[in-house]
């Protein structure tokens, strides 16, 4: 139970006049855009009807739970969740279409315009869009956004959020905790794109993908410019969507060296920028026959710590552009190479962050499923037999939590997605299928689906145990235990996805008076020496065994869970730089 209402710095000088100005998707960016951050009217009701009248303002992009939402009040499942503010449209430009934004919105979102239904959309954790300009009329327009949130009572992707929070199970949110923005863009336009590089070949593929009128696509050709350092080193042009560009003696990616290229792609009325590096992931054996985590070819031990991405002021939404900004730095300060996001999908610009100071992703794919039926996370950890031979297909579908059709199918979709999402991103190297058996099924042949449909992709398919022998790595999680590889790293890469859990409390720096850890150290001294006892007497002879990566628990403590490396207001470092 939140006992002591934390706040970061930067929710202290948080101006509600301006809240995540920045561009929110830098992937691909526009001139002609609007932020719609900023007080909404809201409403709660019980049924799903029209609100009477409006209770008071919320802060958009924070969720109605967090602090800086200005509500702090709980959606349950039975509950709606009303959004409304106007959009004053000056004028209808012709020939262009309107596109509206949601960065995310918590757990199910119908959108209206003026009263007349845009789109719904089912899924907390990615991006949706829809073109709103047949809505829109001169002068002011009615924006409306009607929420429901199930949490953990239904199979839809929950992360670690809880209607119960305890223990590693953290306060629920729900509702609009992205940037919701406006762009206008032509009657055709580039809906999307993907770059693929190839540091052997020296080449970069561009797939584009376009919207908007039928048949004007196929005939749009597309002009290309990349830059290195401000200077265009290719330019050229493309009568396909799909091109293949040679970039000769390309400058390489690494987390020392984090070089971006710059690209603008200009399609009839349509421009947009991204950027791209040259970099590539592999498991490629050494010379003693151990497959090992590679970067451009290069044998690289990932020292990474584990990320949940909640904060005390915003829960799912950062105060700022600048804390995204302070955690990666903080982790590359502290010599971590490696952010493993836990359960959760970050906003871009995140995404962003970590591609341009040079900080590798793991990247959870985000649970759901029904009531986890089988022994929850310490009983395997301490029964190690325990952690094998369970399988994941149909016949033990009540065992994972994952009875609902419906449910299986809609992860499925999502993981697509977020890979497709995330393929953007040069930092992001791994996905994680499924975690310690939360809402697992079949992991072996989603594998083999995602793999076909994203070629090179590395996954995790089952990270910490219920190993189904599949995927890129032999994932172990050592918390009760002496560090050892329990026989891993002979077919697969071994890694250490999770270790460590050192529970220290900070008095006054606490958000409950109670905690929770795997291992108590009594104070930062003594969490420091039990993180350097387990980095520097421990890691090496497993490292020379094979292990290809070690994930420390945890970036910053989470409510009740006091084992991060900064404290949960991010105010106190619990380790020497």
């Amino acid at each position: 139970m939140i006992t002591t209402q934390l706040i970061t710095e930067w929710g202290e000088r948080l101006d509600p006049n301006h809240v995540l100005e920045e561009y929110p998707r830098p992937q691909l960016m526009r001139d002609s855009w609007l932020s719609l951050n900023g007080f909404w009217d809201y409403a709660f009701t019980d049924t799903p009807d029209y609100p009477d009248f409006f209770e008071g303002t919320i802060l958009v992009p924070f969720s109605p739970e967090s602090l800086l939402s200005r509500v702090h009040r709980q959606l349950m499942p039975d509950g709606y969740l009303w959004y409304e503010r106007t959009l004053p449209i000056h004028s209808i430009l012709s020939e262009k279409r309107c596109i509206l934004h949601f960065g995310a919105a918590d757990q199910c979102a119908l959108v209206l315009l003026n009263g007349r239904k845009a789109c719904r959309h089912v899924g907390g954790y990615l991006p949706f869009e829809t073109d709103i300009t047949k809505y829109l009329e001169e002068g002011e327009n009615t924006l409306t956004v009607r929420i429901q949130d199930f949490t953990d009572q239904s199979y839809h992707s929950r992360g670690k959020q809880s209607l119960r929070p305890d223990g590693m199970f953290y306060t629920a949110q729900s509702g609009l905790w992205q940037t919701v923005w406006l762009e206008w863009v032509p009657d055709t336009y580039i809906r999307d794109f993907r770059i693929t590089p190839d540091i052997d070949a020296e080449t970069v593929r561009f797939d584009l993908a376009f919207s908007g009128a039928p048949g004007k696509a196929a005939a749009c050709p597309v002009q290309y410019r990349i830059y290195q350092d401000g200077q265009c080193v290719v330019s050229g042009s493309s009568l396909r969507p799909s091109f293949t560009v040679s970039l000769p003696d390309p400058h390489l990616w690494t987390p020392e060296d984090p070089h971006l290229y710059l690209v603008k792609l200009t399609a009839g009325e349509d421009t947009v920028t991204g950027y791209f590096a040259m970099r590539s992931y592999t498991i490629e054996r050494d010379g003693g026959n151990i497959p090992r985590f590679c970067l451009n070819h290069s044998s690289l031990f990932l020292n990474g710590v584990l990320d949940q991405g909640y904060w005390p002021d915003g829960l799912y939404t950062a105060p700022s552009d600048e804390a995204l900004i302070y955690d990666i730095r903080k982790m590359k300060e502290l010599g971590f190479n490696l952010l493993r996001k836990h359960g959760k999908i970050e906003p871009a610009r995140w995404y962003y962050h970590c591609d341009r100071l040079g900080m590798i992703v793991w990247q959870d794919m985000v649970n759901g499923g029904g009531y986890f039926k089988g022994p929850h996370t310490w009983i395997p950890n301490v029964l190690l037999p325990f952690q094998k031979g369970i399988s994941d297909t149909s016949g033990n579908y009540w065992f994972f939590g994952r009875r609902n059709q419906k449910g299986r199918e809609e992860f499925v979709r999502e993981a697509a997605h977020t890979m497709a999402l995330l393929s953007h991103f040069p930092s992001v190297a791994t996905y994680v299928l499924f975690n310690e058996g939360w809402g697992q099924f079949e992991a072996s042949r989603l594998t083999s689906v995602l793999k076909r449909r994203f070629p090179g992709s590395l996954i995790d398919s089952a990270s910490g145990w219920f190993d189904q022998g599949c995927g890129d790595y032999d994932s172990l999680h050592i918390y009760f235990h002496k560090l050892s590889l329990r026989g891993g790293g002979k077919r697969r890469c071994c890694v250490l996805s999770e270790y460590g859990g050192f529970a220290c409390r900070i008095p006054g720096h606490m958000a409950v008076t109670k905690g929770f850890g795997y291992r108590d150290t009594q104070s930062p001294a003594k969490f420091r020496q039990a993180f350097h006892s387990a980095l520097e007497k421990e890691m090496p002879s497993l490292v020379a065994q094979g292990l290809s990566a070690a994930i420390f628990t945890q970036l910053s403590d989470v409510e009740g869970e006091l084992n991060g490396i900064l404290t949960y207001d991010r105010k106190i470092c619990k380790l020497d730089p």
